[in-house]
């Protein structure tokens, strides 16, 4: 795997190396001794998938309030999506700072996010899966988020989403939050 640095701390691009024959490839996804490695002490606890049916749907920008915060390994297994962390973290020289990528099954990339950063993506194609590695088991009533479009951020999103749901549509701005 190749760790690549964002714009922020804490939010990393890994890219797979695929061997590949003529059955097509095998790729390594995670390896706890190799992100060690690679100084990013990732070990998930919980894997999640979000099936997301239309393009241009938006999910996010979501959080877990402190203590509670999760790091989280974000791979597309089919489909495309602009995947999008922000620095929530107050203490941080890229506080409010976005970095986004764009992750497809095609091209087998992840973004590793580390805790204190908001979360979110929006589908490019229909049909599209998004798998998580978390590394903390989810507890129940400490998600948060804050708006997709947050003046704040100021996110350059590379469509208009069109399927939002009403929770993610209702976030606050973040100087509400």
């Amino acid at each position: 795997m190749r760790f690549s640095p964002t714009a922020i701390e804490g939010v990393t691009l890994v890219e797979i190396e695929p061997v590949s024959d003529a059955r097509g490839f095998f790729a390594r996804l995670h390896c706890p001794e190799e992100f060690a490695h690679a100084g990013h002490p990732f070990v998930p606890a919980q894997t999640s998938l979000s099936r997301n049916t239309a393009a241009f749907t938006l999910r996010g920008l979501h959080y877990e309030a402190p203590p509670h915060e999760e790091a989280k390994l974000v791979r597309v297994t089919r489909g495309r999506i602009f995947d999008v962390a922000v620095d929530l973290r107050a203490d941080s020289p890229t506080y409010l700072k976005w970095t986004g990528a764009e992750l497809s099954a095609e091209n087998g990339k992840a973004l590793l996010i580390g805790r204190g950063m908001a979360h979110g993506f929006l589908t490019l194609e229909p049909d599209t899966d998004v798998l998580y590695q978390i590394d903390r088991i989810f507890t129940p009533g400490h998600g948060r988020g804050a708006r997709w479009n947050d003046p704040a951020f100021a996110i350059e999103w590379p469509a208009q989403p069109q399927v939002i749901s009403e929770r993610d549509a209702a976030y606050p701005n973040h100087g509400s939050v």
